[in-house]
């Protein structure tokens, strides 16, 4: 908690403040919940996000330490700042770029503004569920044969529904045609930390790897980072896109966030994931009794071919066997349970739990299935 720490104590020091931001810590003007206190820019003590050497420079650091990668970027605009600057800086203007079509737009937004020409993995999709299968290393190698001069390959793993590709095999198809391996990882930031949670992209070959913190951890919204994995990173490039992509006036609330969630995970990770597994096995034992609502993949036996592997942080509900859609079910959790779900559509809904879910929230959530499921 050091920024933070640092944060209060030059909150309660007899500091005026002659610059930006504009609230200048004067609590008569505004609502007394909101930390302005803690909102400062960039003065002396605490470090610049463009060039990091002291306080930043250190949460960076154990970001590559937690995660095992060679260099980790904090990211205060989301996943999709790290997204553009990792496509940028590993291609050049007319070069082919391989993507599966379920990627999150800010990867197409990427190809568009750097003037690159994508070819698209169509992802299969499960028959019995409707969700898009694991991006398989031999539809990579296909694209190769047909276009060898691919210069970059992006892969999103996990997918929104929780769907794991098997980056390793992928990586290796990617370096032996030379290109570089981006992987979208903005679901996962919570993998590698247990052995019910791996799939970590970090280890497994990528060239680059974006997460979102805020998605499956503790941390505030746009939290985010990147890491730098291999040799092939082009390190001094993705800095310099990361002051483009970036805002020129970083929230030292946001960066306190992500030191935060990082100090927890090094005290307490151990702890915090063999509590969270175990609310996970007690909302299964719970929704055993469901009747019409299917939870598909959530355990070994019926992850289906085609899916590497599957989070089990992220429960999709199956309206197929049901009267109701996806969006109906969502609707009714809302409504009725006063539970609002992460995402809907035609056949299924999304609920995400993380390490911070209470029990009595997971049972909730269990009940209400269940209830909706003998409607």
């Amino acid at each position: 908690m050091k920024l933070y720490n640092k944060l209060k104590d030059h909150a309660a020091s007899e500091m005026y403040p002659m610059h930006m931001p504009g609230h200048k810590r004067a609590f008569g003007y505004l609502p007394p919940d909101l930390p302005y206190a803690l909102d400062i820019t960039e003065i002396d003590g605490f470090d610049d996000l463009r060039e990091p050497k002291g306080l930043l420079k250190e949460t960076a650091k154990l970001a590559a330490k937690l995660y095992g990668s060679k260099k980790a970027f904090l990211l205060i605009n989301g996943s999709t700042a790290g997204i553009l600057s990792a496509i940028g800086a590993h291609s050049k203007r007319g070069d082919k770029i391989l993507i599966s079509r379920n990627n999150h737009w800010s990867v197409d937004n990427a190809a568009e503004l750097f003037g690159l020409h994508p070819i698209y993995i169509e992802p299969h999709f499960d028959c019995k569920t409707g969700i898009p299968l694991s991006v398989s290393p031999s539809s990579v190698e296909s694209a190769f044969e047909e276009n060898p001069d691919i210069k970059l390959v992006v892969v999103t793993s996990p997918s929104y529904e929780g769907v794991i590709s098997n980056i390793g095999e992928i990586a290796k198809i990617s370096h032996r045609h030379n290109a570089t391996l981006v992987v979208d990882q903005a679901h996962g930031a919570h993998l590698g930390f247990s052995p019910k949670f791996d799939g970590s992209a970090v280890n497994a070959g990528a060239d680059v790897v974006v997460m979102s913190l805020h998605k499956t951890l503790p941390a505030l919204t746009q939290c985010s980072l990147l890491h730098a994995c291999s040799e092939r990173t082009n390190i001094e490039e993705l800095q310099r896109l990361l002051s483009v992509f970036q805002t020129s006036s970083p929230s030292y609330i946001l960066m306190a966030s992500i030191d935060c969630c990082l100090r927890l995970l090094e005290a307490d990770v151990d702890k915090l994931f063999a509590e969270y597994e175990q609310k996970l096995e007690n909302f299964q034992k719970e929704i055993k009794p469901l009747k019409n609502l299917i939870l598909p993949w959530h355990s070994e036996s019926t992850v289906p071919e085609g899916v590497f592997a599957y989070d089990q942080s992220k429960i999709v509900i199956s309206t197929k066997n049901t009267a109701i859609s996806g969006m109906e079910l969502m609707e009714k959790l809302r409504n009725v349970h006063k539970i609002e779900l992460e995402k809907s559509c035609k056949d299924y809904a999304i609920a995400m739990t993380s390490i911070c879910d209470s029990g009595e929230g997971l049972s909730r959530l269990a009940a209400a299935l269940l209830v909706v499921s003998d409607t």
